[in-house]
């Protein structure tokens, strides 16, 4: 396959503003989102926010230790005769309460923007601009702004350095010799000022008194400035080749260029520390070697030659997702479900959220995406032991809502989900099955084995059904339903067990003895409920399909996502199709569409996988950024882009039957012929349509687990 040429076809280009699309630019542990200037000229025109986050960059409003979990009151549920904890509604510590769940929170560490001037003086308006084009060269990673301002032409390249966090920006322009052109840098209040996320997302441009924007030095092309917010600082540097630095704002500093060039080069860097300078081809360059890297590395996949008239925006969905969770998802902590675009509650990350941003990526032959973030498990470990104590349980329990820093936020549903306490096993699984070494195993033994833990002991004994049983109180990952009512809901127990398996493997693989518990507790667990032949959302839930068929349809998840030893296959295909024709789809989330293709796939039922992949639904709506549009003020969700790049590689190479290796499958639409092994499955690309429609070609791709 030509790569190139299969990617650069997928380059967004942009005509006009499109308030909630703006490119992105970044690295895994930064990034920079712009408007159709190339930089961040007009954000009152973007519903979606421009932003300039990090994973480094975070704030406590007034401090680290303003109130913690004992300022709050927890709310007490019966758990088998004893009584647990936990933090799930203010209960008269409203002030306690929010400030916990909004601290730490992410920073927007600034605005970048330019100012044009009419030839009377006067500030151009975004709706003045003409002649817009914009283009983000995926093979580069490199976004060329064309636009006319007042009849005058201007262009714009901007990029990331792929290992600082850095951005460089080149303009060319008559503006800049007629001194009308500037840029500006502009910085905000760091506070949170609304108890909903969703109406905090804007920047605070008001409260110059709650920071502080020191300059530290300063020449006739840099200047170093130091950002101060109650404990909190970071530093800002700013390089350009000819100007005239002002400060015009208390937190706002701004750059004439020289009027003897028709050209300015320039760039920006954030770190905790003071930054060095760095070189604008120096960014440049860095930014065309990573991105060449990235696409020529890793597995690939292309749809070329199909007929289906889905086949060419599906590739453009699996292109741009690869770009997009590389730049927002593969960091060194779990990403927030928006990335680096912009705060979403409150910019903590959901670790229920993380297997959906970046299981994916040794699957893409990108492992090392991956093994990023798994570290941070290790970090919080501690933390994660302790909440598993305070509630009276062994092992780690891993929180839902969390910052940086590891602790558990209160929430009216988060403390209640468990699903997210089997993902880091699931996750070190793919690591190993991406390096079979003994040194995988030992970098994630104790979270694997932390993790099961915790799960056997969560597991209760039911006599009655000689079974162990989930819940209640539990919150499945279908999130509607009643924290007291909840129990064994199928998802949860399907991977119950495949985590305790997982565990018990890698004490095998050890040589060390495996706690005999996971054994007996895996071996137990009750299999899930169903009703006139589909399973229902959890044992006490009566009717799925007439109480609660919203938000999640997660019990596909057991046989799909998982392998669903505990599943029949045949009351899950009547549960699939009740699903498609009965869910409140306006009502799920960008990863249930993929859910529903693994599991169509799993069933052999490549027409409907591939039809629930590409359903036309709000929430399974890709914007021209490659972003999954959910609903306003939710305009980026990245969750969406990880579950169709697991989906699609399930789809193509199938899952392994024991531990196969695939090498290389390419599959025409016809004969399907490999090359190589079929990764386990007889019949490789289980998840497309065989009547000569689609033609798969596929490079790389490691089969599911």
């Amino acid at each position: 396959m030509d790569r190139k040429k299969i990617v650069t076809k997928h380059n967004p280009i942009v005509t006009k503003v499109d308030p909630v699309a703006p490119l992105s630019i970044g690295n895994g542990e930064f990034g920079f989102s712009l408007d159709v200037t190339g930089l961040q000229t007009f954000p009152e025109a973007y519903e979606s926010p421009l932003g300039t986050q990090s994973n480094w960059g975070w704030h406590y409003t007034h401090g680290k230790d303003v109130y913690s979990d004992n300022d709050i009151v927890y709310q007490k549920f019966d758990t088998y005769g004893r009584t647990v904890g936990y933090p799930m509604k203010p209960e008269g510590k409203d002030e306690a309460y929010h400030w916990l769940r909004q601290n730490p929170h992410r920073l927007q560490l600034g605005r970048v923007s330019f100012q044009f001037l009419t030839k009377d003086g006067r500030e151009v308006k975004v709706d003045e601009l003409t002649k817009i084009e914009q283009r983000l060269d995926l093979w580069k990673g490199i976004i060329d702004s064309r636009f006319v301002v007042d009849g005058v032409g201007v262009r714009v390249k901007t990029a990331c350095h792929p290992n600082q966090d850095s951005i460089a920006v080149s303009v060319w322009s008559p503006l800049i010799s007629e001194n009308r052109l500037r840029v500006f840098q502009l910085f905000p209040s760091p506070d949170i000022t609304h108890d909903s996320w969703s109406k905090a997302i804007h920047p605070n441009w008001n409260q110059d008194a709650r920071h502080e924007t020191d300059i530290v030095n300063k020449s006739s092309q840099h200047v170093l400035l130091k950002r101060v917010m109650d404990e909190d600082c970071y530093y800002v540097r700013w390089d350009w080749t000819a100007g005239q630095l002002v400060q015009t704002k208390k937190h706002q500093f701004t750059l004439q260029p020289s009027d003897d060039s028709k050209e300015l080069h320039f760039t920006v860097s954030y770190k905790p520390d003071a930054p060095s300078q760095v070189e604008v081809t120096e960014v440049f360059n860095a930014s065309e070697l990573h991105w060449q890297s990235f696409w020529e590395g890793g597995a690939f996949v292309s749809f070329e030659g199909s007929t289906d008239e889905r086949a060419f925006e599906l590739e453009r969905r699996v292109i741009l997702s690869q770009y997009l969770t590389a730049i927002h998802s593969g960091g060194s902590i779990p990403p927030q479900e928006t990335g680096f675009m912009y705060n979403s509650w409150f910019g903590k990350h959901h670790l229920e959220m993380h297997w959906w941003h970046a299981a994916h990526f040794p699957l893409w032959g990108r492992a090392e995406l991956l093994e990023k973030s798994m570290g941070w498990y290790l970090d919080i470990l501690p933390l994660a032991q302790e909440l598993a104590d305070s509630q009276g349980y062994a092992g780690a329990r891993w929180p839902k809502m969390v910052g940086f820093d590891g602790k558990q936020s209160p929430s009216p549903v988060a403390p209640g989900l468990i699903w997210q306490q089997p993902h880091p096993v699931a996750l070190a699984e793919l690591l190993y099955q991406a390096n079979s070494t003994r040194q995988t195993l030992q970098n994630y033994q104790t979270i694997v084995f932390d993790s099961a833990d915790f799960m056997v002991d969560f597991a209760h004994w039911d006599e009655a059904s000689k079974s162990f049983v989930l819940g209640s109180p539990l919150i499945p990952a279908q999130e509607c339903h009643d924290m007291t009512e909840s129990k064994n809901p199928p998802y949860e127990l399907e991977y119950w067990k495949y985590a305790l398996e997982i565990a018990i493997e890698w004490a095998n693989r050890l040589g060390v003895s495996a706690n005999p518990i996971w054994k007996k507790v895996a071996s137990h667990l009750a299999k899930p409920t169903h009703l006139d032949g589909v399973y229902l959302a959890h044992e006490n839930c009566h009717n799925t399909f007439t109480e609660k068929n919203h938000d999640h349809p997660s019990m596909l998840a057991a046989y799909g996502v998982l392998s669903g030893t505990l599943i029949d296959p045949t009351i899950m295909k009547n549960t699939l199709e009740k699903v498609k024709h009965e869910w409140q789809w306006e009502t799920a989330w960008g990863w249930d569409f993929p859910v529903c293709a693994m599991t169509a796939t799993r069933l052999g039922e490549p027409e409907l996988a591939v039809d629930f992949l590409m359903m036309e639904a709000t929430k399974n709506t890709y914007l021209v950024n490659g972003h999954n549009y959910q609903r306003p003020g939710l305009t980026a969700y990245l969750p969406g882009n990880g579950g169709l790049l697991t989906a699609i590689a399930m789809m193509i190479s199938g899952w392994a039957v024991g531990n196969v290796a695939s090498t290389r499958i390419t599959a025409q639409s016809q004969g399907y012929e490999n090359e190589a092994r079929s990764s386990g499955q007889a019949n490789p690309c289980p998840g497309f349509p065989k009547d000569g429609t689609w033609s798969v070609q596929a490079e790389g791709l490691q089969p599911w687990l």
